[in-house]
């Protein structure tokens, strides 16, 4: 994606924004420079300053949230749940869509790539409450060691949180009780979210082909609110 110049620089002189004015239904803003020069960056069609992108969100209206969340006051949170990961029994949620040639022979099973639409759950116990899905791909990606690339997406069904996802991005060694994982953004609620998850596996069940993975998430993301700004 081509970021369009005018957002380059208001990224750039974000921090010496000087003046906002509204009107009805045009936005003006004005820098002032270190040299006392002013110059006037944009004039932006305002459809709805507060809105969530629905499809009939105006480029210009993202353009202006976007500035605004770069404003924006930050919130910290914890998130600590489970991850129902059934590779096996009578509903598996984890699939294999790729091998390479040497995956049967490899011990690590380098070349495998496998897709995943887990449960999420507040509780250890599978009927415990549902808080949403972990969708996405992993891939063995170590030739020497049980390693797995994740490239997984957490989407929340229920609470404050509803709708809204987390990307969780990294290199996943099986082999270490706790393994870190970057969380590298989101949507929703968590619009431009930071942090990191800490994972381990909870119990497996050898015969079942059924983990339970706990995961202990810390995310930082900015509060979409104007009275922030």
């Amino acid at each position: 994606m081509i970021i369009p110049q005018h957002i380059c620089k208001w990224a750039a002189l974000i921090s010496s924004i000087y003046t906002v004015s509204f009107s009805t239904t045009r936005t003006k803003f004005q820098t002032f420079r270190a040299n006392g020069n002013y110059e006037d960056m944009a004039m932006l069609d305002i459809i709805d300053l507060n809105g969530a992108i629905n499809g009939s969100q105006s480029p210009e209206a993202e353009e202006l949230r976007f500035i605004r969340l770069l404003q924006a006051k930050q919130t910290a949170v914890k998130l600590h749940f489970f991850i129902q990961d059934a590779l096996g029994g009578s509903s598996p949620t984890v699939w294999e869509v790729a091998r390479s040639s040497i995956t049967p022979d490899s011990t690590t099973s380098f070349g495998q790539v496998r897709v995943l639409d887990d449960l999420i759950t507040a509780e250890p116990d599978p009927d415990s409450q549902k808080m949403g899905r972990a969708q996405g791909m992993i891939t063995s990606s170590d030739l020497d060691k049980t390693a797995l690339t994740m490239n997984l997406n957490l989407y929340f069904t229920c609470g404050k949180y509803k709708g809204s996802t987390l990307c969780i991005v990294g290199r996943n060694p099986m082999d270490r009780k706790n393994r870190e994982l970057a969380v590298v953004g989101g949507t929703g609620v968590f619009r431009m979210a930071r942090g990191y998850a800490i994972s381990n596996t909870y119990s497996y069940d050898v015969d079942m082909n059924y983990g339970v993975l706990e995961y202990t998430v810390y995310v930082a993301y900015v509060d979409d609110d104007e009275d922030c700004v």
